[in-house]
């Protein structure tokens, strides 16, 4: 009798459903953003196309000074700014909300795309999503939109007021008055706060790369 096809069957079982599992996690969220994509208007697709296939982003290096305020993670911690993002480590931020379903899901997939590209060195890298709808993003859907996008520890989800949140826009220049007619900007920084470099335009994710090494390694 063989018996090499019933060797350890609820083992193969468990590595099976494991695999299928994360595969469906990824399949899932590379077709939320596909239909985020699908459903953009012809001014969209004109920018995406040209800030991703031509590397036509704008970008600048620019001084941001935020004040002080309170906003909350995706766990429901409170988080303080700007000590948050001026913790003598790298960041790369940008401003979300979870009901968008145009430049949100892009932008936040390009984060999913660098935070798998850094692999070990994910873990000295702060990646950070602020929502300009507090109102509605609730710290559990953070919670759910970063599940995802498969948000590592070192990737968090912020609300707060809809005063702080404009204060927070405001502080880095991407206010525009309501949340419709936001515009996709990255923002990058070293170790030594203060300075950021802003890219405004759907930056990819080797670009944000090449950016954070630039960053991190100068010269």
């Amino acid at each position: 009798m063989n018996h090499e096809h019933c060797l350890y069957p609820a083992r193969r079982r468990q590595l099976l459903l494991g695999l299928l599992g994360a595969g469906a996690a990824l399949l899932a969220r590379r077709t939320f953003a596909g239909e985020a994509m699908a459903g953009m208007n012809e001014h969209q697709h004109h920018h995406l196309a040209h800030g991703e296939n031509s590397g036509m982003v704008r970008r600048r290096e620019v001084s941001c000074t935020v004040p002080s305020l309170g906003l909350r993670r995706e766990d429901g911690s409170a988080a303080a700014f700007p000590d948050e993002i001026e913790a003598g480590r790298p960041v790369l931020l940008n401003f979300i909300y979870t009901s968008c379903t145009t430049i949100c899901p892009l932008v936040s997939e390009v984060f999913s795309r660098v935070q798998e590209a850094l692999g070990a060195e994910r873990a000295a890298v702060d990646l950070v999503s602020i929502s300009i709808d507090p109102e509605y993003d609730t710290p559990q859907r953070l919670a759910a939109y970063a599940r995802k996008f498969g948000a590592g520890p070192h990737w968090h989800f912020y609300t707060s007021s809809q005063a702080t949140s404009v204060a927070l826009q405001q502080a880095f220049e991407v206010y525009r008055g309501d949340k419709m007619s936001h515009e996709a900007v990255t923002f990058l920084h070293g170790a030594a706060p203060g300075r950021w470099v802003r890219l405004d335009g759907f930056a990819t994710a080797e670009q944000l790369i090449g950016e954070y090494r630039g960053l991190v390694q100068p010269g």
